[in-house]
């Protein structure tokens, strides 16, 4: 059977068994729409969690920036991964006990604040819109490599499967399509990278072989990955693999970033509202935790096992020899399916019909590839390709190449539908119920929730055919975001009984534009961008992605200054707070 009509099948398979778990699980009430009725397993939440979790930049994006950015990836694993740590000890236990449907009214009741709600309401929609590109962006590209179909025709197609299951189920329904999700992405993602171990270091456990020597190590034999890839690519004039190139303050606030930002996004906090008991929420972060890991230990070998396969076969030959080189019209099958979708691309600089890969930006080395006629560096590859490329680039069977493209549709359409359903939440829960229509009966919300998630898809597919970057740069920025926002009030709100509305809004607003501010100047998602890339440029050496630690740090000053010099709250919002840490 050939490649197309097999992905077809299996991805067809997969839509057919979401649309029916949705049918199956449709939400009959507001309860069941916002938090799946709270009756869900903290073991069916763990694994809906860890597929809310591990988005298109999990599945599609991480291991591609690890494959290119080496030791610098590991930013990404560090603060995804303990973020979580976070969330299960400091939020999700007493956000459950609280015991409403979203965050921002969570934020409404503690502060005591119709204004704290809608701000909080503003600043959910702007961080959910801001992932979400991100994940239909990892849509279009599925679509557009592996069912051969223009981007923008992939985004529609997603867009109506998230549609149905996500307007039709709510979040009951979404709950157990994940857990479905789950099972098709952890299964796509693991199997080509055990088959690839097997073929580079005979070791069939990806997170032994990270660590093991390749087989064909040459006359000196025993030599590690690791060290494999090292060479490779700095024969290439790229730096080596294991070492890092930021400084180390960047690394602390990109880290930080991440893992205040996984805490305070509102689609993963959600999902601790689903389940019966204070005592399950702890659980089921517990669980998600393990879930993730899954994935999460396996990327670092996916990267560097990509990275090594991606080099070795462009460059075949040693480094100097021009024809070593792989000839342009003897490149493989898999390149001229990428070149095909834009996202790899070939420029013949000096005429020769030769692939000449390695970095023109370091000086030494391209006055050492001036020396052998090379004009320049004539392959651009976009890292989301990598762990779609990968099993074409290892010549794996058809079948686990068609069941890759169902696992990065599950993990980006899990995601999407997550965040989909939060910004309806806060629409039509938390703007229209909450402030502007209190009299709204149960019918007419769960109406409204229904068509602001189908507006909310219209607009998320805008985003994804025009993103902001690469799938786990936007996903990066939206983390910042809610690290510099939600994540600080929401914190102040359960563990100080001092900080009240103003203090509250105050910090949101202060943290939001600060880092908003610093993300439009350096990504030029507004403008032309300031030279982004240029660390002497930055705050303090901070990057885009990092400021949103920076971000926290202003929310936190300007919430508990503006506190300390206004009134404290009144006495039913202290015992509020005092109520929720009270162990039942």
């Amino acid at each position: 059977m050939e490649l197309q009509t097999l992905t077809y099948l299996v991805v067809g398979a997969t839509f057919l068994l979401y649309v029916g778990i949705a049918i199956a699980t449709r939400a009959h009430d507001t309860g069941e729409f916002y938090i799946a009725g709270a009756h869900v397993h903290p073991i069916a939440n763990g694994l809906a969690t860890a597929a809310d979790w591990m988005s298109a930049a999990s599945f599609i994006s991480m291991a591609g920036l690890i494959a290119f950015l080496g030791y610098d990836g590991s930013v990404y694993l560090m603060g995804w991964t303990g973020g979580y740590v976070l969330l299960a000890l400091l939020l999700a236990p007493y956000l459950r006990k609280f015991g409403k449907f979203t965050v921002p009214e969570f934020i409404g009741d503690r502060y005591d604040s119709q204004t704290a709600r809608v701000v909080a309401v503003l600043c959910l929609i702007l961080i959910s819109f801001t992932y979400v590109a991100g994940q239909m962006r990892g849509v279009g590209i599925v679509f557009s490599r592996f069912l051969n179909v223009d981007i923008s025709i992939g985004l529609m197609i997603g867009m109506a499967i998230v549609f149905v299951y996500a307007v039709l189920g709510g979040m009951k329904g979404i709950t157990y399509t994940q857990v479905a999700q789950y099972c098709v992405l952890i299964f796509a993602y693991t199997v080509p990278a055990i088959f690839i171990s097997l073929q580079v270091t005979g070791t069939p456990i990806p997170q032994i072989a990270f660590g093991s020597p390749v087989l064909d190590s040459g006359p000196e034999g025993g030599i590690s990955l690791l060290t494999r890839l090292d060479q490779v690519v700095t024969d290439l004039g790229f730096a080596a693999y294991t070492v890092g190139t930021k400084s180390r303050a960047d690394i602390f606030f990109i880290t930080m970033s991440l893992m205040i930002g996984t805490a305070g996004l509102p689609h993963v906090i959600v999902r601790f509202f689903t389940v019966p008991r204070v005592r399950d929420a702890r659980v089921s972060a517990g669980w998600a935790l393990f879930f993730i890991a899954l994935l999460y230990t396996t990327a670092p070998a996916v990267g560097a096992l990509a990275r090594l396969n991606l080099t070795e076969t462009i460059q075949t030959g040693r480094v100097g020899a021009a024809e070593g080189n792989l000839a342009y019209a003897d490149r493989p099958e898999w390149f001229r399916t990428w070149e095909d979708t834009g996202l790899l691309r070939f420029e013949d600089r000096n005429g020769d019909d030769r692939i000449q890969y390695y970095n023109d930006e370091n000086p030494d080395f391209a006055a050492r590839a001036n020396a052998y006629g090379w004009a320049g560096n004539e392959l651009s590859i976009d890292n989301d390709i990598i762990v779609l490329a990968n099993p074409e680039i290892a010549g794996l069977p058809d079948w686990v190449i068609a069941l890759v493209a169902a696992g990065g549709i599950a993990a980006a359409l899990s995601t999407a539908a997550g965040l989909l359903l939060v910004i309806s939440a806060s629409i039509s829960h938390d703007l229209l119920k909450g402030v502007f229509a209190r009299a709204i009966d149960e019918r007419h919300e769960l109406n409204a929730g229904r068509i602001s998630a189908g507006v909310a898809i219209l607009c998320a597919g805008y985003l994804g055919y025009n993103p902001p970057g690469f799938v786990a740069q936007v996903v990066a920025l939206a983390f910042g975001l809610a690290a510099a926002s939600l994540f600080p009030v929401i914190l102040l709100g359960i563990f100080s009984v001092r900080v009240n509305k103003q203090g509250a809004i105050a910090g949101m607003l202060s943290g939001l534009a600060f880092t908003l501010g610093y993300i439009i100047y350096f990504k030029g998602l507004v403008i032309e961008p300031i030279a982004a890339n240029v660390s002497e440029n930055w705050l303090f050496g901070i990057s885009p992605e990092g400021i949103g630690t920076l971000g926290a740090l202003i929310n936190f000053a300007v919430a508990l200054g503006v506190s300390a010099l206004t009134p404290p709250p009144p006495r039913e919002v202290v015992e509020l707070v005092e109520r929720i840490r009270v162990p039942s």
